[in-house]
């Protein structure tokens, strides 16, 4: 007995955690800064501990009002209807849920190269094929309509990610719009605004009205400080927003993480308070670090520095985890997270010392 053939499923690399490397190099924990998963530096909020803890008692008991609860929160913020909130266990599960969708056996999808593995990964899972359009690191990784429309074939799904990862570019609403006005008329375009709230631009969301082929997903795990209970979702076109009760994967996202976002939904000040330090640290990265840097709508920035493997190995033997990018196919580059202040700041100093002991070392 055999599983099915994997053998075109490229497995998802995660960016190393502290506690993995301080193992590796026999080092504490406390000694490093782990700045390789966009993480929320600020932990998650007061607010959504104190959920968290008063849900613990309750964990016996499906999540059947706590995740109507984050629905029509959810639907209220961005003025929509319940139904077309579909709420998951991370973003990931949203767009599982959008593949499980619209996707039949041998349907074709199209996603951004570099970008984020999980959009292949979950159309293979569901018999989808896969191709690619390109964003050039030559074109500074540039997002406009004619980059997607010149590899797009008919695809069932488009995937456009905006802040993309790793790059951080952005792509401009009006682009969005052309985009969605070009493709056929059978053709889902999704954006992935998991980096939405460090955007100063406005969401994707706003413009279901006026489109049934776009579906937008979202997250908890990056401004909201909630990546380790996995909880995020998708808003989809109210015409087609029943398909839902079909596709979701029963209860999969649990009442300790309901709780939590609700509670961070409504925390405005701590949101405010991540979303300023990561818009600080971007500017810290560009103007203090000895490489070149793009500009991010994320919290995170792509350096160019030469090597990445190893400055990304001699930075964690120095303290500082950071994300190589060769699983993305940038080896040239590092993507390195906004920490606070403090660590942003001791991010560069070790990353400067490092670019400046390979410069002398291959002059």
């Amino acid at each position: 007995m055999q599983p099915r053939d994997l053998s075109a499923h490229e497995a998802y690399v995660p960016g190393r955690g502290a506690e993995e490397v301080a193992r590796e190099l026999g080092m504490d924990p406390e000694e490093l800064t782990k700045l390789s998963s966009n993480e929320n530096p600020h932990g998650p909020s007061p607010d959504a501990v104190a959920a968290i803890e008063d849900a613990a008692p309750e964990v016996h008991v499906y999540p059947k009002t706590s995740h109507a609860d984050l629905t029509d929160a959810l639907a209220e913020r961005w003025d929509v209807t319940a139904e077309q909130v579909w709420v998951s266990a991370g973003a990931d599960g949203a767009l599982d849920y959008l593949s499980r969708a619209v996707l039949e056996p041998g349907d074709r999808v199209l996603t951004p190269d570099p970008g984020f593995s999980y959009y292949p990964m979950s159309a293979r899972y569901h018999h989808g094929e896969v191709a690619e359009y390109r964003l050039s690191k030559a074109d500074d990784f540039a997002q406009t309509p004619e980059t997607v429309l010149d590899a797009y074939d008919g695809e069932r799904i488009v995937y456009v990610t905006t802040p993309h990862n790793p790059a951080g570019t952005e792509m401009r609403r009006e682009d969005v719009v052309e985009l969605l006005e070009s493709v056929d008329e059978d053709t889902l375009v999704v954006v992935d605004e998991a980096y939405g709230e460090y955007s100063e631009r406005p969401s994707a969301v706003e413009l279901l009205d006026d489109h049934d082929n776009l579906a937008v997903t979202r997250t908890f795990s990056k401004a909201f400080g909630l990546a380790g209970l996995r909880i995020g979702y998708a808003v989809v076109p109210e015409a087609w927003a029943d398909a839902y009760a079909r596709v979701n994967t029963p209860f999969a996202a649990s009442e300790v993480a309901c709780r939590a976002a609700l509670a961070a939904l409504d925390d405005e000040a701590y949101v405010e308070t991540s979303v300023e330090t990561a818009r600080w640290a971007r500017r810290y990265y560009h103007d203090e670090l000895d490489a070149p840097t793009w500009p991010s709508g994320g919290n995170f920035v792509l350096a160019e520095v030469g090597d990445g493997t190893a400055v990304a190995e001699a930075a964690k033997r120095r303290g500082i985890i950071v994300r190589d990018t060769s699983s993305f196919g940038l080896p040239e580059c590092v993507r390195v997270s906004c920490g606070t202040r403090e660590e942003t700041k001791r991010a560069v100093e070790v990353l400067n010392d490092v670019l400046a002991d390979v410069e002398a070392t291959n002059p």
